[in-house]
């Protein structure tokens, strides 16, 4: 429980921040720089996406898509990162990418971004907990408990998605600090584990280690049991292989949405955003080098598809692998928890200026646990939905990529715009001279990686963005949405929203 703060106690940076921006300081500020980056680096987690798009990525150009492909791909989003961490230092708040197109490209774009960053962020939460389901507990789990995984069916998957997703919301509710804990025990689990996976597959490797797999191409598209059609274009198929970092490094963007509960926000957020790309870079190159260095036979392990991971950990002791198991088990469930949580406060943000329906009840703020209960649950509720789709899996995954990389594009390419005219301030936080050049490289680069999440066997996730593109079209302007919808608070409305804002805090505070 936080102390009472009276009228007369005096008000933090982080909240002379926020208030400037015409918001009150509902949600709890717990977080601390570590915890800020533990969220974003939970959401990142190379042993989600590491594993589960490591067939994409073979299945491409071989060793090369793993050992050139990943640092090209994360090059990339270290530029997008850097690009966001910019704008996110001069304004913190939660909902960040939404805010940012609003101030820097009008509401318009703001909008637009809100809503593909939310089904982004529904989408990612609902691919990580499939994924927790398959193939990490019927591979990992399931046989540990006594049960086949080949007589488990749909009914079994939905109600273990469920049970997932609404303890990870239960969670969520009490409140940040426990969330908070949760996350930070996913950060340091995630190099724990990553380091004991990588020394263990290298320990009882089968064979001696040829290094020169990780730079030899090989076009395996088109392979029995691989990912992609065929393509006999050299440069195609090494885009294509970039899938694997795509899904993988993204959802960085949880630093931002969680800045209105981090201290110091305009400089802990892009220390966060930035930090957990580069580590998660540097630990996901480690371990998917070590796959392809481990792989008795690449071939094979493309024929295998989802059924490499095993095929690795068959070479391990019994009890070895049942422990990394029941680690990638955890760390992929806290992942999850750590989507909700940035799908929550996007979704509270956004209801908060009434861009959703039903939004008066899904900004409230539980006045005990300062969390947005409602904006929880219904998050939850939704990423279950989407789940009951068959393809759930290979849709959700490339789905909630690209969709996240648009909502990335849409704010870096505004700024790089603005800057210089109507933004003209920057947070500690800033980038200097190479500003512009970064946010360009950024838009160019997001764009690529976006192309890339596109491209067949991916067709399904390309007329999905453009029937979003073509709904949002119709409902802003031809259904009056573009009038209704008044965006952030901008200036006059920023001074009215003072008097408010702090009666909003002090009944938040006789409530706690």
């Amino acid at each position: 429980m936080e102390p009472v703060r009276h009228e007369s106690a005096p008000v933090g940076e982080d909240e002379k921040l926020l208030h400037s921006m015409g918001y009150a300081q509902e949600l709890s500020r717990r977080m601390s720089g570590f915890s800020n980056f533990a969220i974003s680096f939970s959401i990142i987690c190379v042993l989600a996406g590491g594993i589960t798009a490591f067939p994409a990525g073979l299945s491409a150009g071989g060793g090369a898509a793993i050992g050139i492909g990943w640092p090209v791909g994360a090059l990339f989003a270290a530029i997008v990162a850097a690009a966001m961490a910019q704008i996110a230092s001069a304004y913190p708040t939660a909902g960040g990418l939404y805010h940012w197109a609003s101030i820097l490209g009008g509401k318009g774009l703001g909008w637009t971004t809100a809503w593909i960053n939310l089904l982004g962020l529904i989408f990612v939460t609902a691919a990580v907990n499939f994924g927790v389901y398959d193939p990490f507990f019927k591979t990992l789990v399931a046989p540990l408990l006594g049960l086949n995984p080949e007589q488990l069916g749909w009914g079994h998957q939905t109600l273990f998605l469920c049970a997932v997703a609404l303890s990870q919301a239960w969670l969520n509710h009490l409140g940040i600090k426990l969330t908070t804990r949760l996350t930070d025990l996913s950060g340091y689990l995630i190099f724990i584990v990553t380091l004991a996976l990588v020394a263990s597959l290298l320990i009882y490797a089968p064979g001696p280690l040829d290094f020169s797999r990780l730079w030899t191409f090989h076009n395996f598209s088109g392979a029995d049991g691989g990912a992609w059609p065929r393509m006999d274009n050299t440069v195609m198929v090494f885009l294509a292989g970039l899938l694997l970092t795509v899904y993988t490094l993204t959802g960085y963007d949880a630093s931002a949405h969680t800045s209105e509960e981090t201290r110091e926000a305009a400089r802990n957020v892009p220390k966060g955003i930035l930090r957990s790309v580069l580590w998660s870079g540097l630990f996901g190159y480690l371990m998917i080098c070590a796959f392809v260095l481990v792989l008795p036979d690449l071939g094979a392990g493309v024929k295998a598809g989802m059924g490499f991971f095993d095929l690795l950990l068959s070479a391990l002791p019994p009890a070895l692998k049942a422990a990394l198991g029941i680690g990638i088990f955890l760390v992929n469930y806290l992942c999850g928890l750590a989507c909700l949580t940035s799908t929550s406060r996007m979704m509270y943000a956004f209801a908060r200026d009434g861009g959703l329906p039903a939004s008066r009840w899904l900004r409230r703020v539980h006045p005990l646990h300062r969390t947005p209960g409602p904006a929880i649950w219904v998050s939850a509720v939704l990423a279950i939905a989407v789940t009951l789709y068959g393809d759930a899996f290979l849709v959700l995954s490339t789905g909630a990529a690209v969709f996240l990389y648009i909502s990335y594009i849409l704010p870096s390419a505004a700024g790089l715009f603005a800057e210089g005219r109507s933004w003209t301030h920057k947070g500690p936080f800033d980038l200097g001279r190479a500003s512009k050049p970064i946010a360009a490289l950024a838009t160019l680069g997001g764009a690529v990686l976006v192309f890339v999440g596109i491209q067949p066997p991916n067709e399904k996730v390309l007329y999905l963005t453009i029937a979003l593109l073509l709904v949002l079209s119709v409902f802003w302007f031809a259904l009056g949405v573009r009038k209704q919808f008044k965006g952030p608070p901008t200036g006059q409305r920023i001074q009215g929203h003072q008097a408010h804002i702090r009666e909003i805090e002090s009944a938040l505070d006789e409530a706690g």
